[in-house]
């Protein structure tokens, strides 16, 4: 007798279903597992076979054939582990077939029984969702991460026994509860606030602005100006998460494996931190078995890169793209996996090698044509695709010890998230969230300038020597000024605040 059960194999972030059939007939004992399956797929045979046993169960003493189709598709991980089990054992009329209609199966099993977590909980339940699937099987430590998405009832299985169970007819399951949005961003807190930083209000500011529209921002100044603590202190000003981005985000830390088991849903934006030192692959993504990078990790949230001219050239080079059109291809022999990258980069870094080109109390030692070489290291391309660049001086003494501590991320915040919520309002149903990722369509119809503002930019276009990208993204950044300020028009004022932002030469 052949049996199938429905499973589903998860590739980059997309799911593809798996139809798992076993065949067994009478022979020599024998067990194989066919249709491109990697060492941990095949590993599977034996922890099968103990698993079956050790619940009470006989594994066929025959020749065993599973086939995992379409055959054409590699497939990896112990995910099929529980549903090659139940194939063997509807194979062998030890559980009836009525409850395995309209339902996919996951789950890794140990050599006891016991279910284990799985990567990729979150694109597996879409998927079931999606394809009509009324019921989902998996292991009872991601049935929280499951329960995100209504629609499909989820079975909880804490081992073999209980799915074998359910499958002789026995009502063992007892319903989840569903996890809020609302709920989880309540407890929220961080160990950084911008009222702790004394000054620095223009790099306030800006961060403020690339927080509210999502564009791309670089500190420069100093050694011990501040850099570092104000870019870390980003997050704390980042707009919430809606129910859809939190999902987008959550599903890809759960293909990378990234979720905790007691928080299953990602309620912050992301702020991942990179150090110069890393690879190409960990930051745009790659291996094997393609995985997100650290650019995919900070999708809907921020990218933070110190010491911005220390990373590799290509490194620098190859995050163009992304941070153009949000989403990295990774090409590997096996095929071509897409992951999304829409983030915001927050970069830092010294004037010069020893750091003090702009300081005013410290000599630079740095011959000028080193200066021009470190600067150099980023290419025009790069620096184009920067918004907002902000020099961030040496406090004096006399500051650091009177000045008054400045607005709190909770202020500054409710103002981003006011003209964040502009921006979702206006791009309802456009398939875009904030002002960086405008196309030239919604420019021209939601950008609307006074006459004096249109003249202002255009005269700055031509002295300054703006490209067509900074033109635009010129553009994107007043409107997020005007925002911040409510504003329905793009006036004079919101226009020459964007253009004080722009790179000036020997930045």
């Amino acid at each position: 007798m052949i049996s199938k059960i429905h499973s589903v194999s998860v590739n980059g972030l997309d799911a593809e279903r798996v139809l798992v059939e076993a065949d067994v007939l009478r022979g020599m004992p024998a067990y194989a597992i066919v249709g491109l399956g990697d060492t941990a797929v095949q590993e599977s045979k034996e922890r099968v076979r103990s698993a079956i046993k050790n619940s009470g169960c006989l594994f066929p003493p025959h020749r065993v054939t599973i086939n995992l189709a379409p055959g054409d598709v590699r497939k990896s991980g112990p995910s099929f582990d529980l549903p090659i089990a139940l194939a063997v054992l509807l194979a062998t009329g030890q559980i009836e077939p009525d409850r395995c209609a309209e339902t996919l199966v996951v789950g890794e099993l140990s050599l006891d029984g016991q279910t284990r977590h799985v990567n990729g909980i979150l694109p597996i339940t879409l998927f079931a969702h999606q394809k009509g699937f009324k019921k989902l099987i998996l292991p009872a430590v991601d049935a929280l991460e499951a329960s995100l998405i209504e629609g499909v009832e989820i079975l909880a299985a804490e081992n073999l026994l209980q799915v074998i169970r359910y499958m002789q007819g026995e009502d063992v399951f007892v319903p989840v509860n569903r996890l809020r949005l609302e709920d989880l961003q309540k407890n929220t807190s961080f160990d950084v606030d911008m009222s702790t930083i004394k000054g620095q209000e223009h790099a306030k500011r800006a961060l403020e602005i690339a927080a509210a529209g999502g564009h791309n921002i670089l500190l420069n100044g100093p050694p011990g100006s501040g850099k570092t603590l104000l870019a870390r202190t980003f997050r704390t000003i980042l707009p919430r998460l809606t129910m859809d981005e939190a999902l987008e985000v959550t599903k890809i830390y759960s293909v990378a494996g990234l979720l905790a088991a007691d928080k299953p849903l990602i309620t912050e934006r992301p702020f991942r931190i990179i150090h110069h030192s890393a690879s190409g692959i960990s930051i745009v993504g790659g291996g094997k078995v393609p995985s997100p990078g650290e650019i995919s990790l900070a999708h809907k949230g921020a990218l933070f890169m110190d010491e911005f001219p220390e990373f590799p050239r290509n490194v620098l080079e190859i995050i163009r793209q992304p941070l153009e059109d949000g989403e990295i291809t990774v090409s590997r022999v096996q095929g071509t996996t897409t992951f999304p990258a829409r983030f915001t980069l927050v970069a830092a870094m010294n004037p010069c090698p020893c750091g003090f080109a702009t300081d005013p109390e410290k000599e630079c030692l740095c011959p000028a044509s080193q200066v021009v070489k470190y600067q150099k290291k980023i290419s025009g391309p790069v620096y184009d695709r920067i918004d907002l660049f902000v020099e961030v001086p040496r406090l004096a003494v006399e500051k650091l010890e009177v000045g008054e501590s400045g607005e709190t991320s909770a202020d500054i915040r409710e103002r981003v998230q006011n003209a964040r919520d502009i921006q979702t309002k206006r791009f309802a149903q456009m398939g875009i969230s904030c002002n960086k990722e405008m196309k030239q369509k919604q420019i021209k119809d939601f950008c609307t300038m006074a006459p004096e503002a249109e003249t202002l930019l255009r005269q700055a276009t031509v002295q300054m020597q703006l490209s067509g990208r900074s033109y635009f993204r010129m553009i994107k950044l007043a409107r997020t000024i005007a925002d911040l300020a409510a504003a329905h028009v793009i006036d004079t004022a919101h226009i020459a605040e964007a253009l004080q932002y722009r790179k000036k030469e020997g930045v």
